[in-house]
């Protein structure tokens, strides 16, 4: 885990001249801050950083809400450190956050840094290059682990390897002894008096003009900060969390704790999550109180999610881009940018998935059941790739968390060994009834639809004509038909699962056969690329600006912009036909290398070379034909569906749902359930028959170590 304390100050303790720079980064609180308390004890100046350096992130370009709530836990961050003694936070706009640091830390005349660890696979890379540059100049480095509970080299199998299945994994942790307990805020921190002309602070702008109106709104509904974040938590501890496991499914209400973006810029300490959420269960425990335990229990299990998908990424760095299961590597992906924006701009005809989509688009937020509908809907019934409807949550939602949301997507998607079921699709009219019994929730976001009784409000094209016009609604004008009827959905998926099994067996048969470069690794296969639509386009800042010219964010996407819910809908044939191009320590913090050997009987990856020509046409150019033939498909479902209705057939009569709001992640169902009502959700987690049926899906994709490229 992290440092010791005793380790923590004896780095400088008590010698003249030590100038200590704390890296603030996804930890943006004061108490519970091992990087933080450790440079208070180093009897020395403190001087706080935080760099601004979102171009390193590539495509994952901070959405406008997360970075409306960065702007603001970093005033917050700044006033709490003013208030405890310490000089202004200083901020740096760079292009390369390793060499602003280096060039501040020379500047000032530092004799330490200390940071706090991050575990996606460009923050490892980032980290190993800062130690190793600094510690090269005589700079003493330290790294501490404020994100986790436990570092994820610690939780380990008994033969020593990396667990693979959440539920074993969090056994594990659970079983282990409790984390330390969260520290204190310092009682002073010493300042480091340095002239401005020395050490300047770039000015930070994350907002331009166009984004300011929508950025007011969001002040009304969420406080940053992380003092704000401890009013958060100790209201939901005293309130929500005794019925949690109760409401956590209900949509209409707020019913989730809402601590999801306070986990991810880190302005709350995980272990103090943990540890109150733990005295809140013996409490209730020893009173006998079995619903609040159950509670107590299914929250600290959406926790476990959050350390899960943390752990995945740091043993499997290329899980954010490519499928953990091997044969997923062969299915062939939906490449249709008319679906992708019908899905986004909630108008698939589905009422449960359009008021998802318009409540994202319009608040940047969303229930975590909501989540796992839209999702699968993208997933299952439109087939569109995974790290699109990814990459779009990465876009606008406000806790947007890039290992939690590969989690989840990964999960939904059937990529992992405990995913939920490829082959399986979920009704969303019966999903609706589950998650919004009285469509409240869909009367909010669809406001052409609330007229219309409870009993049509998930599928209105069942509704008589008198009742559609008592309410209002013309289907196809004001409010879309199915964009694609479940039935077909299903045959259409059973075709791509046969298509992937068949190449995934002609792989196999040609390793068997010596032909490695048959068909070729999909980790040499790049994946399918982003529509243009989700290519951030940003006026790039340049890497050192001036203070007297602070440098804009501006953005050209309306996409996060808050739509108008006054403006009438288009016909829903004219608008798809429409054009859519618009330090010294002897251990280290973070293992240089980590590398996994799954135990397995044969690791079915083949090498890539030139052989990724049958992986690439399945996934891209290949799509052409096939592509036409879905737009045919499409249209003509579309014409077919003015004249009759879509067929309301069950598609699926269980579900899977996440278990928790604490973060973005699609969890696996507790094996007890909390409830008679859901039981049957809760059990969904041991189903097997899907990877007893394909044996061969337990192959895992060889992630031994990072990229190069990296």
């Amino acid at each position: 885990m992290s440092a010791s304390p005793s380790s923590m100050s004896g780095a400088g303790a008590g010698e003249a001249g030590v100038r200590t720079v704390v890296w603030f980064r996804r930890d943006l609180r004061v108490e519970d801050n091992p990087a933080l308390a450790a440079a208070a004890r180093a009897a020395g100046e403190v001087v706080p950083v935080y760099v601004w350096a979102p171009e390193e992130d590539g495509p994952y370009y901070p959405g406008r809400v997360s970075r409306w709530w960065l702007s603001q836990s970093l005033k917050h961050l700044d006033a709490s450190l003013r208030r405890l003694g310490a000089s202004r936070l200083v901020t740096r706009r760079s292009a390369d956050a390793v060499v602003a640091l280096i060039e501040l830390v020379r500047s000032i005349g530092a004799t330490h840094l200390f940071f706090n660890h991050l575990y996606d696979p460009l923050s490892l890379v980032r980290d190993h290059r800062v130690k190793a540059l600094l510690t090269a100049e005589g700079i003493a480095v330290q790294s501490f682990n404020a994100d986790l509970l436990y570092e994820p080299w610690e939780v380990v199998d008994d033969d020593g390897c990396p667990f693979t299945m959440f539920a074993p994994f969090w056994d594990r942790c659970l079983c282990m002894p409790d984390p330390a307990a969260p520290l204190l805020p310092p009682k002073r921190i010493a300042p480091g008096e340095l002239p401005a002309r020395r050490c300047p602070s770039d000015e930070l702008v994350f907002e331009d003009e166009s984004e300011r109106g929508s950025n007011a709104l969001l002040a009304r509904a969420w406080s940053p900060g992380w003092q704000n974040a401890d009013k958060a938590l100790a209201a939901f501890l005293n309130g929500p969390l005794m019925d949690y496991s109760v409401n956590r499914k209900k949509a209409d209400s707020a019913s989730t704790s809402l601590l999801s973006p306070y986990l991810h810029f880190g302005e709350l300490s995980v272990r103090k999550v943990f540890h109150q959420v733990r005295m809140k269960q013996l409490m209730w425990s020893n009173e006998g109180n079995h619903a609040g335990d159950e509670s107590c229990v299914l929250f600290l299990r959406s926790i476990g999610l959050r350390e899960y998908s943390r752990y995945l990424t740091f043993n499997h760095p290329c899980s954010l881009e490519k499928p953990l299961l091997a044969h997923l590597r062969f299915f062939p992906w939906v490449v249709d940018e008319v679906y992708f924006k019908v899905w986004r701009q909630g108008r698939t005809g589905y009422p449960l998935v359009d008021a998802g989509m318009r409540e994202l688009w319009a608040t940047g937020w969303l229930h975590d059941r909501i989540r796992v509908v839209v999702s699968s809907f993208f997933v299952k019934v439109l087939q569109l790739p995974w790290r699109w409807g990814m990459k779009y949550f990465w876009d606008t939602l406000l806790d947007a968390d890039l290992e939690s949301d590969a989690l989840g997507w990964q999960y939904i998607s059937g990529s992992l060994p405990d995913g939920r079921e490829l082959d399986r699709i979920d009704n969303p009219q019966l999903e609706g009834y589950k998650f919004d019994p009285h469509g409240e929730y869909v009367r909010r976001w669809l406001p052409e639809l609330a007229r219309l009784p409870t009993e049509w409000i998930h599928h209105p094209w069942d509704a008589p004509e008198s009742v559609l016009q008592a309410a209002g609604i013309e289907l196809g004008s004001n409010y879309p038909l199915p964009i694609v009827e479940l039935d077909a959905a299903k045959t259409r998926l059973q075709d791509a699962l046969s298509e992937m099994w068949e190449l995934e067996a002609a792989s196999r048969a040609a390793m068997e056969n010596g032909m490695e470069e048959g068909l070729g690794d999909s980790s040499d296969v790049p994946p399918i690329a982003f529509p243009p639509e989700l290519q951030m386009e940003v006026d790039r800042a340049p890497a050192q600006p001036t203070v007297h010219g602070p440098t804009t964010a501006g953005r050209r996407r309306e996409d996060q912009m808050v739509p108008s819910m006054t403006s009438s809908l288009v016909r829903a044939e004219t608008e798809l036909s429409a054009d859519f191009d618009n330090s010294m320590d002897s251990r280290p913090e973070v293992p240089s290398q980590v590398l996994f050997q799954p135990r397995m009987e044969r690791e079915e990856t083949v090498d890539g070379g030139g052989g990724g020509g049958m992986v690439g046409r399945s996934n891209g150019g290949g799509h052409q034909g096939q592509h036409q033939q879905q737009q045919h498909n499409f249209q003509t479902t579309i014409h077919r569906a003015r004249g009759v209705a879509p067929s309301t057939s069950e598609a699926s009569s269980n579900w899977t749902g996440r278990e928790g709001g604490v973060v973005p992640v699609w969890s696996p169902p507790a094996a007890s359930g909390p409830s008679d009502h859901y039981a049957a959700d809760e059990a969904d987690i041991t189903s097997r028959s899907y990877l007893d049926r394909h044996p061969q899906s337990h192959t895992l994709m060889n992630w031994s170590q990072l990229s190069q490229s990296l």
